[in-house]
């Protein structure tokens, strides 16, 4: 099992359950190093001192906060653990809310969130009644130097934990909102036409980074001595006049893409046994 980023309890109530958190998510990327082009060597970072003009050992460094321009006060370690608060080893459940409240735009990392032994029972307890409730859990939880407050769901019978981040984290931007336009009844229904023409159920594996895709096989070509192929990009559509012509000819498209697939597996099928009977 992957190590734990953080471990401690999870209170709710006078109930308090050990638990651990191991993260949900992370994402994966082809990457690159730094190299001299000459000689194709990897080139090395180095920590510079201006005021002694030499290079500084790691061992030197220590965490300063700028109070004013070029001034800074010293944080060290054992200071910071002066000063953590109780949630840095207990994470205590607030209050319960729906969870069709909560905007997504909260949302910020994802972790698993896993009972020690002695926390099974109550932890399969909460769970449960989270899950026939429709009501998840608003907590406080201290790790990485920061107070998080966090959101607890259930999830195929545990229990996951999103980080989420503060009201006065998230952006306002001017300006957003419904435009103000007045809509035709006729674009809207051919509007519901064409989602439902996209519409299928949610599978995370349909979904794939083209770029990192084709970052790869252009790898492969290089090392084989190909020729790399330049991707066709989409020609730019010209801005919509009639938008209920657009409307329609989209749902037709998306239609004609969609019948030869749904159909393709009866046919085979139909031809089997045809040359079955024959």
């Amino acid at each position: 099992m992957a190590a734990s980023v953080w471990s401690g309890y999870l209170t709710f109530g006078l109930i308090s359950m050990p638990v651990r958190l191991f993260s949900g998510a992370r994402s994966s990327s082809i990457s690159f190093h730094m190299l001299h082009r000459d000689d194709l060597q990897r080139v090395k970072q180095q920590l510079y001192c201006p005021a002694d003009n030499s290079v500084v050992e790691r061992s030197e460094i220590v965490k300063g906060y700028e109070y004013r321009k070029d001034e800074y006060v010293v944080i060290e370690p054992e200071e910071i653990k002066k000063i953590e608060p109780k949630t840095a080893k207990t994470m205590e459940i607030l209050e319960f809310v729906k969870a069709d409240e909560v905007d997504p735009v909260f949302f910020e990392s994802s972790y698993y969130l896993m009972p020690e032994e002695a926390g099974r029972r109550p932890y399969a307890l909460l769970t449960k009644a989270l899950e026939e409730s429709d009501y998840v859990a608003i907590a406080k939880l201290t790790m990485h130097n920061r107070e998080y407050t966090v959101f607890l769901r259930p999830r195929d019978g545990g229990m996951m934990l999103h980080t989420m981040y503060y009201a006065d984290e998230v952006r306002e931007v001017e300006g957003f909102g419904a435009p103000d336009v007045e809509l035709k009844d006729a674009e809207v229904k051919v509007a519901h036409q064409l989602i439902e023409a996209l519409a299928d159920k949610w599978d995370p594996e349909k979904y794939h980074d083209t770029f990192q895709e084709n970052l790869k096989k252009m790898i492969q070509t290089k090392l084989e001595g190909g020729k790399i192929t330049e991707v066709e990009n989409p020609k730019k559509l010209a801005p919509v006049v009639d938008l209920v012509s657009a409307l329609k000819q989209s749902l037709a498209e998306m239609e004609g893409k969609k019948k030869p697939a749904a159909t393709a597996p009866h046919s085979a099928a139909s031809g089997k046994k045809a040359r079955g009977r024959g």
